[in-house]
């Protein structure tokens, strides 16, 4: 999946944020920073796992922060349903 659709489609950013999104099963695919800080991005890896949820490898939290429209880098973020 394309992190572009992040600017399209219902999301949420940050690695809480999208721990808590597949933890309540509302996570389609999970965008991780591949220079965010491995601890903090770990516990969301292994729940994504868990859940069955796809990852995709982004570059940088620069690049993930942008194709989510923030001002900020971000560690990670996921593609949402949206109920």
């Amino acid at each position: 999946m394309d992190v572009q659709l992040l600017a399209s489609h219902p999301h949420v950013t940050g690695s809480r944020a999208t721990l808590k999104a597949v933890e309540k099963g509302q996570a389609i695919t999970v965008f991780i920073a591949a220079d965010a800080d491995k601890r903090i991005v770990q516990p969301l890896r292994e729940a994504c796992l868990r859940q069955g949820v796809a990852i995709v490898e982004e570059p940088s939290m620069q690049h993930l922060g942008r194709a989510a429209r923030l001002e900020v880098p971000a560690a990670a973020a996921a593609i949402i349903i949206n109920d």
